[in-house]
């Protein structure tokens, strides 16, 4: 699983359920952190225990939907039994703020989606602000936004925006936003097999076309 990290130097960071690890990425730098992976104890507080078991999970920065400044938060969603939760975590202090089942939150239309769910990318240039387009593995995906908290709408992935991503909707692991660069956003999607794919977002949102790029095990040259 893949999440994104805006608290500081631009990072990405890599879960490693079977091995209970992770590494980070530091854009900046193109490079993963020395001596990683490492192992998930002693970090990430008590969301830790729950690694093994998360799905996939998100950034969110600024004023909120509820008018408040929460600064740079990622949202864990992971199963804790049969249960859907999510996990409220605060970059800045390096602290979990709740862990709830995801019915009791604002992202409650994602729990009939949440096995399906490969990835979620902020679309910061959408009309309302926090509105995330939320990849399904089954070639599908969706668009919500928690300022309206309404059931979504799946659509096909086969001529749609995301047309070119049809063919590998049965290969998708994980997806991520890298805003790092200053004036271009990208959105990585990792596939089976060591493949990255990855598009541009430029104003016009997704533009047309994409790059397959060999992923080695350090995860070099990304765009």
């Amino acid at each position: 699983v893949a999440i994104d990290w805006r608290n500081g130097p631009d990072r990405i960071y890599f879960f490693f359920k079977d091995t209970r690890t992770f590494s980070r990425f530091n854009l900046g730098e193109n490079s993963v952190e020395k001596h990683h992976p490492t192992p998930v104890s002693n970090h990430w507080g008590d969301f830790g225990k729950h690694v093994q078991d998360l799905r996939f999970g998100f950034n969110t920065s600024g004023v909120n939907w509820k008018h408040t400044n929460d600064g740079d938060i990622v949202w864990f969603f992971y199963h804790e039994g049969k249960t859907p939760m999510v996990c409220k975590y605060k970059q800045r202090e390096d602290e979990v703020l709740f862990k709830k089942p995801v019915s009791e939150t604002e992202w409650w239309p994602l729990v009939n989606y949440f096995d399906r769910i490969v990835g979620v990318m902020w679309d910061e240039k959408a009309d309302i602000k926090h509105t995330f387009c939320v990849l399904l593995n089954d070639g599908r995906y969706f668009t919500y936004s928690p300022w309206l908290e309404r059931l979504p709408q799946p659509k096909p992935l086969k001529n749609s925006m995301w047309n070119d991503l049809d063919k590998y909707k049965h290969r998708m692991i994980t997806a991520v936003l890298n805003d790092h660069p200053a004036f271009n956003s990208f959105f990585y999607i990792f596939l089976t097999g060591g493949i990255l794919l990855s598009t541009l977002m430029s104003e016009a949102w997704l533009t047309k076309y994409w790059q397959l790029v060999l992923a080695g095990p350090a995860i070099l040259e990304i765009p």
